[in-house]
């Protein structure tokens, strides 16, 4: 059994997921404060507001923020219907925004490296064949135009955008950029919508741009709490707080190796081997494989437990590539020749397990907790390497610097580059900084001229979306 599969495998989600459908609660929609004045955050409200003013010859009426986030463990599953372990980071998007009368969004940003974007707000399509900036934005007002309860046309709004979550980082910039313009939308309109209802809206809305996501990104920015990981359940959605144990501390680092899985074929097809997975697993279990697109919908079909469903793709699958033909292509994945079906389900239930895992070490906080939690991580990030291959070079190497001082460390995101996460006790922290500083960010190109705080911090969990005025 390969490393990725340590522990006890005892936790079965079946019951989990049971108990979910049936806990099913209202949550209350996004808090309106007061615009902050000071800190950084005041300091980028106001300049936010010079340039809408300078764009747009007026003021803005509101503004709205949302987080990024880090994944603790839990990575590539939500989309097969598993619990993951996010927190929202400070980093966030966001916007200043006024209605207008001409019909039209416009939308204009602070980084002048994205392009004014104009059109009719009532009758645009996304454009999924070009990765603009402005999809996402689009894809939020989208999302509320569809399924907002708006009731004719959406009213024109000038946006300006300010953002400080790295692009491309693994840290779902995108995705907070869909929520400010979802949340955005709503409170335009007058739209009171219960943070639940946004976050599953966003989640669909976003597939607009060809990424076929889980809701994660969109969850954690609406669900987020100060000072407590969220352990996030799917189908349907709910969120728990889980306070983390005393003393951790998470160091994010990215490995300037960008990636927009929008605008590859790498995330949609690990979405459609999981997929493919689950319907052959289903057939050899004589059910109506049809009707199973999830690995986690699978498990609960048969009423096994994880550890079982392990054990059953040993059984079932084969260890060897299964061919285009013997595949169901979606439009993202046809140029795609080979599938491999074992190693993702393997990564999936082994990972799916492992979260559970870090709740409950989370939950009991007992003797070497932390050190639980950082072999977890690791372990983590070898499944998403050998198992799941969507890890780079530059992650693997940001990892393997990491040991000896830090207690655990992997990906966080997507992969194929972006931000590598881990586990340091406080009073280790400056040390480890300082040896990746030197050790990785002097010696890679891409840092140069980087003010090495905007590509390695530590963080806490933050607060969740929210709107200004």
């Amino acid at each position: 059994m390969p490393e990725v599969l340590t522990g006890n495998f005892g936790h079965s989600e079946t019951s989990n997921m049971k108990e979910a459908v049936s806990a099913k609660m209202s949550i209350e929609s996004p808090a309106v404060l007061k615009l902050p004045v000071e800190g950084e955050r005041g300091r980028r409200l106001a300049a936010l507001k010079d340039k809408f003013t300078a764009e747009y010859s007026h003021s803005p009426q509101f503004y709205v923020r949302a987080p990024g986030r880090v994944n603790l463990i839990g990575e590539h599953i939500d989309y097969c219907g598993y619990a993951v372990f996010p927190i929202a980071v400070e980093q966030d998007i966001l916007m200043a925004v006024a209605a207008n009368t001409s019909g039209k969004l416009n939308l204009c940003n602070m980084d002048l490296c994205y392009p004014p974007f104009s059109c009719d707000i009532s009758s645009f399509q996304v454009d999924r064949s070009k990765a603009a900036w402005h999809n996402y934005v689009l894809c939020g007002i989208l999302g509320i135009r569809e399924e907002g309860g708006v009731t004719g046309a959406l009213t024109g709004l000038d946006v300006a955008v300010s953002g400080n979550i790295p692009p491309s980082s693994g840290l779902s910039s995108s995705s907070a950029l869909v929520c400010a313009a979802a949340l955005a939308t709503a409170y335009a309109h007058k739209r009171t919508l219960a943070k639940d209802t946004l976050a599953e809206l966003c989640a669909r809305c976003e597939r607009h741009v060809g990424t076929q996501g889980g809701g994660m990104d969109q969850a954690i920015a609406f669900l987020a709490n100060v000072d407590t990981a969220k352990l996030i359940e799917f189908n349907p959605l709910r969120a728990t707080s889980v306070p983390l144990p005393p003393g951790a501390t998470f160091v994010v680092a990215n490995s300037l190796a960008p990636i927009n899985k929008a605008a590859t074929s790498h995330f949609n097809c690990r979405v459609m081997e999981c997929r493919l997975a689950t319907k052959i697993m289903a057939k050899r279990a004589g059910l109506p494989w049809e009707k199973y697109q999830r690995l986690g919908e699978l498990q609960v079909a048969l009423g096994k437990t994880l550890p079982e469903m392990v054990e059953m793709v040993g059984e079932v699958l084969e260890k060897r590539l299964y061919s285009k033909q013997e595949s169901v292509l979606s439009e993202n994945t046809r140029d795609i020749q080979e599938f491999n079906l074992y190693d993702r389900a393997l990564h999936v239930y082994s990972e799916a397990n492992r979260v559970w895992e870090f709740h409950d070490v989370c939950k009991k906080d007992g003797p070497g907790a932390l050190e639980r939690l950082g072999s977890l991580m690791l372990a983590s990030h070898r499944s998403t390497q050998h198992l799941y291959q969507c890890s780079h070079p530059k992650l693997d190497t940001l990892v393997e610097l990491s040991q000896g001082i830090a207690l655990g460390a992997r990906l966080t995101g997507a992969g194929w580059g972006g931000c590598m996460v881990a586990l340091v006790e406080e009073e280790k922290v400056e040390e480890y900084k300082k040896k990746l500083e030197q050790d990785f960010y002097s010696q890679e190109p891409a840092a140069k001229g980087r003010d090495i705080k905007t590509v390695l911090f530590s963080t806490q969990p933050g607060p969740a979306a929210c709107v200004y005025i």
